[in-house]
């Protein structure tokens, strides 16, 4: 089996982009089917230009990806400039099935089939959201639970204007991307972009996003406990440091969904978050750090390496936009932790203006896959 192949350029123009990858890409293997296309959105206008560009010059027939503020690929991060990375899979047909873009819960009902791949559930895949649209948590749960295993990896287009996806054809508005089958063989892990603070605390009361009640006590005072007296007294500069991390209920690795602290009031001692919460939810306060995010990118590296089934053909990296260089130090350094551990494997990927792993929607992380 080998590797996968991939390119990335770096030009003003697409067609010149363009053109640099093909003539990396080319001769295309053999029975290579499905293509992956992410680029800057410096190109989302002429993004639908360059999926027929790779399908007619390739003969690639299925074509997914979408654009971001930023693409990776092996070892980089190419950001704010014109820039594309394409990946070229020979996996068998018979084995994915291209998801056509899910707007709304009725499209989810009225595409049950493209569930299925031949006569068995999709096993798992790789979606592309558009951020605009409100419902897409929810559809990225209902395709989730559609699949076999329950999970997906992608990310939210990030773009400062069009948020164009491929999906075979190239659309707007909802969820899209590939589902595969079993025979399809991956390995996904999610490194976190903040660490905890404190022990964790049960929110005991709670009115959509505002917690009332922590523990039984004042949310006010247990963040208090918590952090400090000196972080305490700068609370209102604390707005991209201090989180609250919600624990996921049925993840076997300890992750939790990062949301921003959106108000506090010093007089009734409460906490407004930025996601609806409910008694009983449990809840950590998160710091947000460089030390802590290269720890836990390694302790992921580390773990998704030794559940490889065999040597690594390609890979996908869905990351943060508040990652890169603003929490690893450096342009590059998170990238370069991927490649020390894995090799220089092909790779290609975006930031993401959300993350997307199992069936929810993540922030400051992100979602590494790999193919054997």
């Amino acid at each position: 089996m080998l590797p996968f192949q991939y390119a990335h350029a770096c030009q003003p123009d697409w067609q010149t982009a363009a053109r640099e990858c093909l003539d990396e890409l080319l001769p295309v293997r053999p029975g290579t089917t499905l293509g992956f296309l992410y680029a800057t959105d410096n190109f989302a206008d002429d993004y639908a230009d360059l999926v027929a560009f790779f399908r007619e010059h390739t003969g690639v027939p299925h074509w997914v990806g979408t654009v971001g503020v930023g693409i990776v690929t092996t070892g980089r991060e190419l950001l704010e400039q014109p820039a594309l990375a394409v990946m070229l899979a020979d996996i068998p047909a018979a084995d994915f099935r291209i998801l056509p873009s899910l707007c709304n819960l009725n499209d989810v009902l009225q595409h049950e089939a493209d569930f299925r791949i031949g006569t068995e559930p999709a096993w798992f895949g790789v979606v592309h959201g558009d951020p605009r649209n409100p419902l897409i948590a929810e559809l990225i749960e209902h395709v989730a639970a559609r699949t076999e295993t329950g999970f997906l990896v992608g990310g939210l287009t990030s773009s400062r204007d069009r948020c164009p996806q491929a999906a075979d054809q190239v659309v707007e508005g909802g969820l899209s991307g590939v589902l595969f089958a079993a025979g399809v063989s991956v390995a996904t892990r999610l490194t976190q972009g903040v660490s905890p603070l404190g022990p964790r605390h049960r929110i005991t009361q709670a009115e959509r996003n505002i917690i009332r009640s922590l523990d039984g006590r004042p949310p006010l005072t247990v963040l208090r406990e918590d952090i400090g007296e000196v972080l305490y007294q700068q609370l209102q500069r604390l707005g991209g440091y201090l989180f609250v991390g919600l624990p996921t209920r049925d993840s076997d690795t300890e992750d939790y969904l990062v949301r921003h602290i959106v108000g506090v009031d010093p007089d009734s001692k409460l906490i407004a978050v930025g996601d609806y919460v409910e008694a009983g939810q449990p809840l950590m306060f998160c710091r947000r750090d460089s030390h802590s995010a290269v720890e836990d990118m390694q302790r992921m590296l580390d773990a998704l390496k030794a559940s490889l089934a065999g040597p690594p053909r390609g890979a996908l990296y869905f990351s943060c936009l508040g990652r890169g260089a603003s929490m690893f130090g450096e342009t590059d350094a998170e990238m370069r932790m991927i490649r020390d551990a894995l090799g220089d494997i092909p790779l290609v990927g975006f930031s993401a203006n959300g993350e997307i792993s199992r069936n929810r929607l993540y922030g400051y992380t992100g979602v590494l896959t790999v193919f054997t």
